[in-house]
């Protein structure tokens, strides 16, 4: 069995780099990592990546929200029996609002939290294959294979027009 090796392509362009990525894709290799300058939705849908699991946490925040207020205005309102003009000690009308209110509240605050938990925000390491180009005007992807099939990847990124191509140890 031969050592893993890492090779890096440089693209210019995102059709490129998508393009490249579904190629890759097919022809299996141990690991590979896309590095874009902006946001790319060719690029995620070449590589397959789900949808975003930001909205079941923000779903589950407004429900608990829902859940706290309730739990809040009726245990709040049985604790303090203030009987105001014959209505019942648990009344509605005046709870929709709270109800709302930290509904929004728990699904917003639910909402950031998922979202720079499923971002890994902040990145305390930065990938070690990972070019300052890649953040300004260059598509950057980083193939995991075995040394033997290494020839065969750089063919599919030069094939799939890759400015640069080079090979590191994995």
């Amino acid at each position: 069995m031969s050592a893993p090796v890492e090779i890096i392509g440089s693209f210019a362009d995102e059709s490129g780099c998508a393009g490249c990525v579904e190629k890759l894709r097919s022809a299996k290799p141990i690991a590979m990592r896309v590095f874009s300058p902006i946001p790319s939705h060719h690029i995620e849908h070449a590589i397959g990546k789900p949808k975003s699991p930001v909205r079941a946490f923000v779903l589950t925040g407004g429900i608990l929200g829902v859940i706290s207020a309730l739990a809040l205005t009726i245990g709040t309102s049985w604790e303090w029996n203030l009987v105001v003009g014959g209505k019942p000690i648990v009344s509605w009308p005046p709870f929709i609002v709270i109800i709302f209110e930290l509904m929004v509240l728990f699904g917003g605050i639910s909402a950031v939290l998922s979202f720079l938990f499923n971002a890994r925000v902040p990145a305390f390491e930065i990938d070690a294959r990972y070019s300052s180009r890649f953040s300004e005007d260059r598509f950057g992807v980083v193939v995991r294979c075995e040394e033997g099939d290494g020839t065969r990847f750089e063919s599919i990124l030069r094939d799939a027009g890759a400015e640069e191509v080079g090979r590191e140890a994995a």
